[in-house]
This record gives structure tokens, C-alpha cells and sequence, in this order.
């Protein structure tokens, strides 16, 4: 029996009330979701803030109400807050909430290009944010879209960049990137070590696809409206986080699996107790 991590992301930087409905936007919002999914079972809630008009924010006056909700009502869950280089490239801006120490931190490994955007990381963005990340207790969630990432990853791990625990976030599907295929998915995770943690993630219409690989294997999963709109491949209807979700548990438990908790995974060193003294 394998014990799997779920990466809950509710809201991204791109889904608007426009696309769905469901997705969730003010801090009210994103905390109800987040405690209504921590109530059936989520090891880490992948965290973005947005403004009053739903645009994506880097305010930490925003991310500190998301934080002190989601502690409020979901003890001890494992939070990880966005750097992303999608929609600004100061560094005082993309790092500006490593400062509330969050459990973990996105640390996108290169730049790349999406269908429509371009997310900007280049190598001294990447090492300032890894070092801001180090200096604060936060730990790097290892975004990779593609090989290079991951050879990056290592390299910087290599050089004493970043430190453990490790947790790889590898997503499938990008258009400019990994391809949700077995060739694709086999190679990019046996160039991971062994010991370290590693998540899947499906975009779109490949989001069910690679959760059901990466359960059937033994890996954590990375699920949300942030990633996929839709319940199926023909977006026969707009799908909710809860339904996601509630899916991804019944994949654990058809292949006899069962959730790593946040307690499990943050005994691991995921949770910054400077910031979670009070709630583990």
C-alpha cells in the first residue's frame, strides 16, 4: 500500500469567474473550498491570491487572509504559496510572500511558454528566490514542465541551493513541454532520486490521465480547477474542486492506497514551524 500525497489547487492565476463558476477567487471563497476538501482529505493546499476584480495578486496583505483562514479551519495542512513569473518579474514582487513563511513556496525551475503566455524565470530569479525561500524556513516546490527543469533541479541541489526535503512538482500536457505519455512520464520521474517526493499534474483534458497513472504508480497527485475546467475529455460540463477531488479518493482507494496526511508529510520537514507553531 502506498501512501499518497494530494496537491490541492483550487484557483491558479488564470480561471476566472467568466470560464467557471466554480472557481474560487476572493479569500472567503479559497478558504471554504480549501475546508471543504481538507474535510474529505488533502495533504497540501497549492495557494493563489487575487484582487477584489479577481485578477491575480502578489499582495501579501491578500495571501495573509488566505493563510490565516485556511489555519483557522484546517489545522496542520501543509500550505504552499505561489512565486509564479507568469504576470510580474520584479523579484520584490514574486517574493514578497516567502516573507509570511508559508509551509512551501512554487520555485518554477526555467522559463516556458504556454498557448497564450509566457511564465519569465531565468537563473538568477530561480537562485533568489531558492535563497529568500532557504533564509525564511520555506521549502521549494519543485515546478518542472519539462527535462531541463528537472536537470536544473538537480543541479541546484547539487550546489547547495536548496536543501531538503525534496517535493517534485511535475506537470504534463503544456503544449511547450512534458506530454502526458508513458515515455514522457517514465523518463522525467527516473530522473528523480528515489528518496525524494514527487507529484503528478495533468492539464486540461489530461488531468484524469495522469491521476490515474500517478495513483495506479504510487505517486502523489496535483489536482484543481487551477489545472482543468472540465469533468471529462469531451467538456460535457464544468467540473467543481470538490468533485475533483472526491474522484481522486476513489483512484486511491481502487488501487488500494491510501492518503499521506499533512501531519505525515510535514513531520517529514515540510512544515515551517516558525509559522505553524501553534497548529501542529
Amino acid at each position: 500500500m502506498k501512501k499518497i500525497i494530494i496537491n490541492f489547487c483550487p484557483t491558479g492565476m488564470v480561471p476566472t469567474k467568466e470560464h467557471t463558476p466554480h472557481v474560487p477567487v476572493s479569500p472567503a471563497e479559497i478558504i471554504e473550498q480549501t475546508h471543504e476538501v481538507y474535510e474529505k482529505g488533502i495533504t497540501i493546499v497549492h495557494l493563489h491570491a487575487r484582487n477584489n476584480d479577481g485578477t491575480p495578486t502578489y499582495k501579501t496583505s491578500v495571501y495573509q487572509k488566505i493563510f490565516e483562514g485556511v489555519r483557522r479551519y484546517c489545522a496542520g495542512l501543509i500550505i504552499c504559496a505561489s512565486s509564479s513569473g507568469r504576470n510580474w518579474q520584479e523579484f520584490e514582487k514574486r517574493s514578497e510572500v516567502i516573507e509570511l513563511k508559508p509551509d512551501m513556496c512554487s520555485l518554477t525551475l526555467s522559463s516556458l511558454n504556454f498557448v497564450k503566455q509566457a511564465s519569465l524565470n531565468s537563473p538568477d530569479m530561480i537562485v533568489k528566490l531558492a535563497e529568500k525561500m532557504k533564509a525564511n524556513g520555506v521549502v521549494p516546490e519543485l515546478e518542472c514542465f519539462d527535462m531541463g527543469m528537472i536537470n536544473y533541479g538537480l543541479y541546484l541541489i547539487q550546489k547547495d541551493i536548496i536543501v531538503g526535503p525534496y517535493y517534485w512538482n511535475l506537470l504534463f500536457g503544456n503544449i511547450a513541454g512534458f506530454q502526458a505519455n508513458f515515455s514522457q512520464i517514465g523518463t522525467a520521474v527516473n530522473e528523480i532520486p528515489q528518496e525524494h517526493f514527487i507529484g503528478l499534474a495533468g492539464l486540461s483534458g489530461d488531468q484524469l490521465k495522469v491521476n490515474s497513472l500517478a495513483i495506479a504508480m504510487g505517486y502523489g497527485v496535483r489536482v484543481g480547477i487551477e489545472d482543468n475546467l472540465w469533468w471529462d475529455q469531451q467538456r460535457s460540463r464544468l467540473t467543481t474542486n470538490i468533485e475533483l477531488i472526491d474522484r481522486v479518493h476513489q483512484l486511491i482507494n481502487i488501487h488500494g492506497h491510501s492518503l499521506m496526511d499533512s501531519k505525515e508529510f510535514g513531520g517529514m520537514g515540510f512544515y515551517n514551524r516558525m509559522a505553524n507553531q501553534n497548529s501542529i
